[in-house]
């Protein structure tokens, strides 16, 4: 039977969010607008905007069902992704937004090729295929988190609740572009860290506190502490601590920094993202241990569900409904960022570089709408598949955006010398390494993330040295960067 306080909840929040969609559709009329905004946000747009897009429902489903099976040890990946977000802000945001404005760049691809000076275009292909293909893994999983959340709730057919989720989705996020996706971002995040601080603080009340909690994790054998009795071995706590490795890749959260109002901006927003991040991964990690006591038997995928299970067990109907929908923004919020930066992708750096470079304005909104569509399509399909879990599908995307993309990120902020040679040689064996570890099950042992940003780093530091440095192009455009971030302090 369907929950009709939830079903009301669910319509309103989903009006309110094709709403803001429709507005920003009146409002966006040039490809800058589209795909950044204007370079317009504020320090709390930006904030949340970056860090609901980075938190999708792998926060509310896939890492709290990983604390359910495995214990606090589970958390060190919630560690690993608060020192990661800390230093992305720290060493990234600002140089970012400073660079991709000097350089004119509006996607990951064309601040490459820009930065680089690359003359070949090959560093910009390659950045865009990668791009897509992990894009495309990385929205499939919020299909499965959508599809889950409406199977539960609605008690709808798997297939119907993964269409049903991803319809609104696209449909805001063709609308009104990068706008859109941050303002509901700012809604979403809101309600997330919301959901994520209350739901387990009164779950704990219900259970019967924190020793209760203690005494059911012992019962069932599950470790409560983050060295589990110092059985947990050093690769372990590395493979789930190396997720931090990631954020240095992450597209969808390097284009909140390309948004930014200006790169000045950048202390004041990491505090308030720093805040939210701290919150959002206690709580999750907070659901998972307390939903040890409070349910038997969940696996099989069904631990991704644990949060879901909580709210309805402790929480009213219209109370209920609210909170579900938290995780619909979770959900939303991750897929409208993946969906905009692979639209940009396509636009930017296939569209225009490839087919038609005299593409008019009007011509290339059209294509970034429509190209919105085709990724969705595709995900949606992959999403269908049988037996993928939430956090696995995110931890592939990931490390697949981490190994290809965050050394040369580094490269590009913070040396003057790496040369375009040496950033596409890192690009093509950071994820070589990755898909091959992958493919060999290597996963198990080590998180790929590891082998793969390895080689990306000594890839560029290795040909660096075979490549006769920088182009006076490049270093001038790194001379200015660094003067600018220099006034920012002064």
């Amino acid at each position: 039977m369907i929950d009709t306080p939830s079903l009301i909840t669910f319509i309103v929040y989903l009006t309110l969010m094709m709403a803001v969609g429709v507005y920003f559709y009146r409002t966006t009329t040039n490809l800058e607008d589209y795909l950044l905004g204007g370079r317009g946000l504020g320090r709390w747009v930006t904030a949340f905007s970056a860090q609901a897009s980075d938190m999708s429902g792998w926060l509310m489903m896939g890492l709290p069902g990983a604390v359910y099976l495995g214990g606090m040890p589970a958390a060190w990946i919630a560690i690993g992704l608060f020192v990661g977000t800390a230093l992305n802000w720290r060493l990234v945001a600002a140089r970012l937004r400073v660079y991709t404005e000097i350089t004119g760049s509006l996607t990951l691809a064309s601040f490459f090729e820009e930065r680089f000076k690359d003359p070949t275009g090959l560093l910009r292909t390659i950045t865009a295929l990668i791009t897509l293909i992990f894009f495309t893994i990385y929205a499939s999983s919020g299909l499965v988190a959508s599809g889950k959340l409406f199977e539960s709730m609605f008690h709808m057919d798997y297939t119907l609740a993964v269409f049903s989720g991803g319809a609104v989705i696209i449909a805001y996020t063709f609308l009104g572009g990068f706008l859109a996706v941050c303002y509901t971002d700012l809604i979403q995040g809101a309600l997330m860290i919301i959901a994520i601080v209350v739901v387990p603080a009164i779950a704990c009340h219900f259970a019967g506190g924190p020793v209760a909690v203690m005494t059911a994790m012992s019962a069932k054998g599950i470790p409560s502490s983050l060295l589990a009795g110092g059985g947990l071995g050093i690769t372990a706590i590395f493979s789930a601590a190396a997720w931090g490795l990631g954020y240095f890749g992450q597209p969808h959260i390097l284009a909140r920094f390309m948004g930014m109002r200006s790169g000045s901006e950048a202390p004041g927003t990491t505090a308030i993202a720093l805040v939210w991040v701290a919150l959002s991964l206690a709580g999750a990690i907070a659901v998972g241990l307390i939903g040890i006591s409070l349910f038997d038997g969940l696996s099989g995928g069904d631990e991704e569900k644990v949060f879901i299970h909580m709210i309805n067990t402790v929480l009213g109907p219209w109370t209920r409904g609210i909170m579900l929908a938290a995780i619909l923004s979770a959900i939303m919020s991750t897929i409208d960022s993946q969906l905009l930066v692979s639209s940009s992708t396509l636009t930017e750096d296939f569209y225009q570089k490839s087919i038609k470079r005299e593409a008019s304005e009007r011509e290339m909104m059209f294509v970034g709408r429509a190209s919105v569509i085709i990724i969705s399509i595709i995900a949606l399909l992959l999403a269908l598949k049988p037996g993928n879990t939430i956090l696995g599908l995110v931890a592939y995307a990931w490390a697949g955006f981490g190994a290809a993309f965050g050394p040369v990120v580094l490269a590009a902020l913070f040396s003057r010398e790496t040369t375009w040679q040496a950033a596409l040689a890192g690009m093509l064996s950071g994820t070589i390494v990755l898909v091959i570890w992958k493919s060999l099950g290597l996963g198990a042992q080590l998180y790929e993330i590891v082998p793969g940003f390895v080689a990306n780093a000594t890839a560029i530091i290795i040909v660096n040295r075979i490549t006769r440095g920088a182009n006076e192009a490049s270093r001038r455009d790194f001379d200015e960067v660094e003067s600018i971030i220099r006034s920012f302090s002064s």
